[in-house]
């Protein structure tokens, strides 16, 4: 029996049942329906892309998978060579995982152990958004803020290593007033917290908690598993405003196959190289550089570059803008957009159940959440089928007082 995610399997629904895929688009025994949330935001370039399943089946022929203990590859050193030049900054040291929970935890190891190299022993917190999510694993889940994921942390009481601000100046400046000196890093979903509600926020936050880490000597954290590859309507936030360490995951093998990269700069990097073996990290997941992900990774940052996905994004951004100006409902609270995302929030979730079946029957997936109805969709996808989205998002309301 299949144990589904996020889910109280004893009164859940029977999943769609997807027999094919291509394009943006999902098929059924019955039909065929726009994937309005890219599988978890990660299919930005549609599924069974040509380019993308020649570059897997091109390395599949050769070998799947080959350990990074003691041995290496040309997929993943071609994928660290190429990250290096396209991220900004120095951020040069690609430290390869599986998933992006597993991606933030390391970087989340990363920081601590950066300071308890260099001595600094009293440096054991971390700041973190209200709100915040970054994954599933025990840290991020301590380092996350949303009772309706992590609940389950209420068993050990409230964390003596976390503290959670909202993203406010003038409560970041309080918190290092009173934290700076015991902080190792702070971690941030950049302008758009995900999981948490689809919240958007000013980039004039994350300058000031640049100012403020180099200050206090901080580490800054960038968790873009969600934004990065342009989702914001950036390439990266990280193009903005430069952290210490980047995690990416997602949309980084096209959603093709699970794999992330936790990205350090050079002043992080050099804690830990040294004779002391202490000062190794120690951390190793099994299918780190996965030749067949890297492969994946590395056509699919191709495909964004030399088709001007950037472009496409702007694209998706304007139309959506169009198609939703002057909208409203007494039942909406606000409606946010920002580059490949669109979130109506209502005003609570009883307003929002037994959408995902209506929009089912229009030819759309959507996945709501809490009080949100979303979408992030595939970069590639036809302006009417965006249209059919973003009609199909406002029709649920019609109707309704």
């Amino acid at each position: 029996m299949i144990w589904y995610p996020y889910q109280q399997m004893k009164t859940m629904g029977a999943p769609y049942e997807i027999v094919d895929a291509e394009g943006v688009y999902l098929y059924t025994k019955e039909g065929k329906m726009i994937d309005s949330v890219s599988s978890w935001w990660s299919v930005i370039h549609g599924y069974k892309h040509p380019e993308l399943n020649q570059a897997i089946i091109d390395q599949v022929n050769r070998f799947s998978h080959v350990m990074l203990g003691g041995l290496t590859h040309q997929p993943v050193q071609r994928l660290s060579q190429k990250l290096e030049e396209f991220l900004p900054g120095d951020l040069n040291y690609c430290f390869f995982s599986d998933s992006g929970s597993v991606a933030v935890e390391v970087a989340l190891k990363m920081a601590l152990q950066y300071c308890m190299n260099r001595g600094e022993h009293g440096r054991t917190m971390i700041l973190a958004l209200e709100h915040a999510y970054h994954g599933d694993t025990f840290k991020t889940m301590e380092a996350g803020d949303d009772e309706d994921y992590h609940f389950v942390l209420n068993a050990y009481g409230p964390s003596q290593y976390v503290v959670h601000i909202p993203t406010e100046v003038q409560a970041l400046e309080q918190a290092f007033a009173r934290h700076g000196h015991q902080l190792n890093c702070l971690l941030v979903e950049p302008l758009l917290q995900g999981a948490g509600g689809m919240r958007m926020y000013d980039i004039s936050f994350l300058k000031r908690a640049r100012e403020l880490c180099d200050q206090y000597g901080v580490l800054l954290i960038f968790d873009e598993v969600a934004t990065g590859l342009g989702r914001t309507g950036n390439r990266f936030v990280a193009d903005l405003v430069l952290p210490d360490i980047l995690v990416l995951g997602k949309a980084l093998t096209g959603g093709y196959i699970g794999h992330a990269v936790t990205v350090a700069n050079q002043r992080v990097f050099e804690a830990f190289y040294d004779d002391d073996p202490g000062h190794a990290l120690m951390h190793g997941p099994t299918f780190m550089g996965n030749a067949l992900a890297c492969a994946a990774a590395l056509k699919s940052i191709e495909l964004f570059e030399r088709q001007d996905y950037m472009s496409k994004i702007r694209r998706i951004e304007a139309v959506t803008r169009r198609e939703m100006a002057g909208f409203s409902h007494p039942r909406v609270r606000e409606v946010r957009i920002m580059g490949g995302c669109v979130c109506v929030e209502v005003l609570h979730p009883d307003d929002l159940r037994g959408y995902q079946q209506f929009a089912y029957q229009r030819g759309v997936f959507s996945r709501p959440f809490l009080n949100c109805m979303y979408a992030m969709v595939p970069y590639v996808i036809p302006e009417e089928a965006l249209i059919q989205v973003l009609d199909t998002m406002k029709a649920w309301f019609a109707g309704r007082g």
